[in-house]
């Protein structure tokens, strides 16, 4: 008979652990609170509108194929990329913007459109930047937290003062121009901390953005999900949406089964994809490895104020990733990381999938996502999201030079209240845990439990860390633990 997994959660994180576990041979049940499945990356359809309520970039191909040739498929077997081109572009004010197209060469002269020289210095950054990727995404990110000796190569002892350095400190000695100080410090918001916080090795994320490039699946990066559920389905795992966990039942020191919509499913094994803190409140407190305290001082990565508009025209002027940073970046990440409130002037993101993919909105008309970065368990109300649309769409329409508002049909608000009512997510967290050098590798939350036998977790919170390339290698990092773990006890 085959060994029982019950995994807790639908994000990538979990689809891909239970990929690889009923590879593996188990049999695997998925338990996802939501009507729909994908965790942080499910979809909002709305009069012939297609959002994407979580991820919008895809950075990092590299790391979907190599999932899905682990099971001797491609990408292209699922779901279809188109590499964008601009990648992104840069507003810094009222007629100054600049655009991040699709290869090194021309970001390159773009880069020296605004600071002679500049060029020189960053093709010596990428390829920095290239080298610690090589190390990184092929090798150390795939490591399970242990240890700290997974951290010792000859290659990573060679870098080592990369790990003592910071990402702003590197940029800005070899930059000086404050636009291309902003672009190149932007891709480590990704990973959930402030530059000044972010050690310098992990400018890999440079090379994912100008090196590897930005791409999107046509349709939205729900496909991604759809995909996923498809090889699990394929595998056989067993998916049981509107699910909710209410509890981890520990039996002497093992976990025994859970408990959903008051019925028990015994398991040989819980993986947990779901957030680890909420997580750990469904077990016994005599059970839970992390006290109230410990989540306090951990560094998170931001919450995120969203919203989902309809227009009823194009827009001009933006591309599929806009960027808006013509407000002071400092000041907007205190207001985050150190002095937690709504931000005054924010910085914000917007997507306009429409502009690339015809499926995003009806013709004629554009689909746009809005995001302003926020501090995790900030108050949220409806008065709070109207006063920050506001704010931005009027800097909206004067920095891109149109009219918009007066086109708006619908728009539809996702934030801290959202995030914790939607995914039980800690303080209504976005990104899960940033990385900061004190959390990262062995230094985050265990993929294994320390005080419950069979018990394993996975996802933003534990390793690699936040971001769509890291989930799914989480998922292989757990699977791999599990099937050891089997292996040991026969």
């Amino acid at each position: 008979m085959k060994q029982s997994i019950s995994i807790i959660g639908s994000g990538f994180s979990s689809l891909a652990a239970s990929c690889y576990l009923a590879k593996a041979g188990f049999d695997v049940t998925v338990f996802e609170k939501n009507k729909d499945i994908g965790g942080r990356a499910r979809q909002i359809k709305k009069e012939g509108f297609t959002f994407d309520i979580g991820p919008t970039w895809y950075w990092m191909p590299d790391v979907f194929e190599r999932f899905f040739t682990d099971f001797n498929k491609s990408v292209s077997d699922y779901y279809t990329l188109e590499k964008l081109n601009p990648a992104y572009s840069v507003y810094f004010g009222r007629n100054d913007s600049i655009t991040i197209e699709d290869s090194l060469e021309k970001i390159c002269i773009a880069f020296e459109k605004e600071e002679p020289g500049s060029s020189v210095a960053l093709k010596k950054f990428i390829e920095t930047a290239k080298s610690n990727y090589e190390i990184a995404i092929k090798d150390l990110v795939y490591k399970p937290g242990v240890s700290p000796l997974e951290l010792i190569t000859p290659s990573t002892i060679l870098r080592l003062n990369q790990f003592f350095s910071t990402i702003k400190r590197d940029v800005r000695k070899a930059f000086h121009n404050d636009k291309l100080v902003k672009i190149l410090e932007f891709p480590v918001l990704f990973l959930g901390a402030k530059p000044s916080d972010t050690p310098s090795f992990y400018n890999f994320m440079n090379y994912a953005d100008f090196g590897l490039g930005t791409f999107h699946p046509v349709k939205g990066m729900y496909q991604v999900i759809l995909a996923l559920e498809s090889l699990a389905k394929e595998l056989g795992v067993t998916i049981k949406t509107e699910h909710p966990v209410e509890k981890i039942v520990v039996e002497n020191g093992q976990a025994k089964s859970l408990i959903s919509k008051g019925k028990v499913f015994d398991s040989d094994i819980i993986v947990s994809g779901a957030d680890y803190h909420h997580t750990e409140l469904l077990l016994d407190k005599s059970y839970r490895q992390y006290s109230e305290k410990f989540w306090m001082k951990k560094t998170f990565a931001p919450s995120s104020l969203l919203f989902y508009v309809g227009f009823d025209k194009k827009l001009k002027n933006v591309d599929h990733h806009t960027l808006f940073f013509d407000t002071d970046f400092d000041r907007h990440a205190e207001a985050i990381y150190d002095q937690p409130k709504w931000p005054d002037n924010p910085l914000f993101y917007a997507s306009f999938p429409s502009i690339t993919d015809a499926h995003a909105a009806p013709k004629g008309k554009e689909a746009g996502i809005f995001l302003i970065p926020l501090a995790p368990g900030l108050e949220d109300t409806d008065e709070l999201r109207s006063l920050y649309f506001n704010k931005i769409i009027e800097r909206f329409e004067d920095l891109t030079s149109q009219n918009v508002k007066n086109h708006i049909i619908f728009k539809t608000s996702f934030c801290i209240n959202d995030f914790i009512n939607d995914y039980n997510s800690y303080k209504g967290n976005a990104y899960g845990m940033a990385n900061t050098l004190m959390q990262t590798a062995f230094l985050r939350p265990k993929l294994k439990s320390k005080k419950v036998k069979n018990l394993f977790f996975t996802g933003q919170l534990t390793v690699p860390g936040p971001g769509v390339p890291p989930s799914l290698i989480s998922g292989k990092l757990v699977a791999e633990l599990v099937i050891k773990h089997f292996s040991l006890k026969k």
